[in-house]
């Protein structure tokens, strides 16, 4: 039953974005990103990444809609049309597509007890956490406190775009009411 699941999502996640691809009515578009993000989040909880489920839901169906939304209310509401052929983009997704199923070929089946994760460190912090940490719940723990100035990082990155977002859209505003300003005469 999960396996139906799991594939039902994922083919709900690639129906979603071949729609978003097919559309240029931009508002349309942020609500399938978002959409999108959402789907990817129920699939996280399902593959038991709730954390990585919740922050996907944050960032990528709260946080980026709310700002690609703002950047709509600066913007055109269609897209433009192009006169350049999509075959070179389409045949750079194929190729780049192809190398990274090429490079999972190798890797261990998904949920096996043969992988070097399951076979050499998660055993150490399933025994030490604990008693090292003294955090009950070991997820925490290892993000808190191991993996801590990753996680830090992660929050830098994210906030570092945020505020590069935010910086744009005030000055496409602020360029808006100059030009706004200049058709008036002002």
């Amino acid at each position: 039953m999960e396996a139906f699941i799991t594939y039902t999502l994922f083919a709900m996640l690639v129906a979603t974005a071949l729609a978003a691809v097919q559309l240029n009515r931009l508002f349309a578009v942020v609500m399938l990103s978002g959409v999108f993000s959402l789907l990817s989040a129920v699939l996280f909880v399902v593959l038991d990444a709730p954390d990585v489920a919740f922050t996907e839901a944050a960032v990528g169906a709260g946080i980026s809609t709310v700002l690609m939304l703002g950047t709509l209310a600066l913007t055109s509401r269609t897209e433009k049309s192009s006169s350049r052929s999509s075959a070179i983009p389409l045949l750079v997704v194929i190729v780049t597509g192809i190398v990274l199923v090429y490079g999972t070929l190798d890797m261990p089946n998904f949920g096996s007890a043969n992988t070097p994760a399951n076979t050499h460190i998660a055993a150490q912090f399933i025994e030490k956490t604990p008693h090292q940490i003294d955090v009950p719940n070991i997820v925490t723990a290892i993000l808190a406190s191991y993996r801590g100035y990753d996680t830090l990082g992660e929050v830098v990155v994210v906030f570092t775009a945020g505020i590069g977002v935010l910086l744009l859209i005030g000055r496409l505003g602020r360029r808006g009411e100059r030009q706004k300003q200049i058709g008036r005469g002002e």
